[in-house]
């Protein structure tokens, strides 16, 4: 298990989740989908600046891989199931369900993508990992459950799970082009996803907010969006989808032990939530899966050190420090050692 890929996955629900109080003070003045689009703005504008601040402090042979051509469908498909599709069925659910049925609905984002990577792009899984994903799904309904829901429409629910689905695919779609600069990948969704967003909610008929209140929505956005994004990302790249997400879906305990903190009261229902949710990060953390496998020789291109899997030749151009980025080539390769479903583990089982 890579901890440090484990540790950016927690690192991005906590983010997400102490963005998420910030952002529920700012629901009852700025439309919904506006929100949602001035959030996807603040991401894309602050990663952007982060992202040259990066390039301009580091070794040139330490920078990420840019996205390259055969990426954009990858993260265009992204884009519109994450970004413009999720958010417009979140928004007709919303308005056709009631908060306790949405609220459980939503948490089967984590469940819609494990299931897509195990059952679609083919991820491993065993009985512990589904386990622990049962686990984390099942704190997620404690946390929002708030009594038994009604579903007084079929469409609203639909609608609701149609974006977790959404949201699901998103996470998978993103995972394939992984490799390359995680921040690039954030600033175009941002820099896209934003703006189109921005625009439906005017078209809806909302209106523009304060410059304190679009402020405020930008910093959120950065933080909770933007950073936790890219952190992510680098998550994906090492653990796959299915195991990111589990990691993720603590984000809503997270956001409910910051209002805990903030002043809001201990319940049981959170005990109970926390309960499950160490549970399965801790049957994730001590998974163990190593078998016999084998490499096909591929060239790709990505930041690296030479571990076991990286061990090619340099020409005189490429840097000796590490971690560094150059197009390498992997030859045929068969052993066994412990291993995620990282991108150098994509093989069948």
């Amino acid at each position: 298990m890579n901890r440090t890929a484990v540790l950016y996955a927690l690192l991005s629900a906590v983010l997400f989740g102490i963005s998420t109080p910030a952002a529920k003070g700012l629901v009852g003045t700025v439309d919904p989908v506006l929100l949602a689009g001035l959030l996807y703005c603040g991401a894309g504008i602050g990663v952007t600046i982060l992202r040259r601040l990066a390039h301009a402090v580091s070794a040139p042979a330490a920078i990420e891989q840019s996205l390259r051509r055969q990426d954009i469908p990858w993260l265009a498909g992204a884009m519109v199931a994450g970004g413009i599709a999720g958010p417009g069925l979140l928004m007709m659910g919303l308005a056709r369900t009631d908060a306790a049925a949405a609220s459980l609905l939503l948490t089967l984002e984590g469940a819609a993508t494990a299931l897509m990577a195990w059952f679609i792009f083919h991820e491993n899984f065993d009985r512990r990992i589904a386990l622990g994903m049962v686990c984390l799904v099942t704190g997620a309904v404690a946390l929002a459950w708030s009594g038994t829901p009604t579903l007084a429409s079929v469409i609203g629910p639909i609608a609701i799970i149609g974006a977790c689905i959404m949201w699901g695919l998103d996470n998978n779609l993103t995972r394939k082009v992984s490799l390359a600069d995680p921040l690039q990948i954030v600033q175009f969704k941002g820099l896209i996803a934003g703006p189109i967003n921005v625009a439906l909610g005017l078209w809806a008929g909302a209106s523009l907010p304060g410059a304190l209140d679009a402020l405020l929505a930008g910093v959120v956005g950065f933080i909770g969006y933007g950073v936790s994004l890219a952190l992510f990302v680098v998550a994906l790249r090492h653990l796959g989808a299915a195991r990111t997400g589990a990691y993720f879906s603590t984000a809503p305990f997270v956001g409910a032990a910051v209002a805990v903190a903030l002043g809001d009261p201990i319940t049981v229902q959170l005990i109970v939530a926390g309960g499950f949710m160490g549970l399965g990060v801790w049957l994730h953390l001590t998974e163990r899966h190593e078998h016999t496998h084998t490499h096909q020789p591929m060239t790709h291109t990505h930041s690296h050190v030479h571990d076991e899997h990286h061990q090619h030749q340099h020409s005189s151009e490429d840097s000796p420090g590490e971690p560094h980025t150059h197009s390498h080539e992997h030859g045929w390769l068969k052993h066994t050692h412990p291993h995620t479903p990282d991108m150098h583990h994509e093989h069948r089982h």
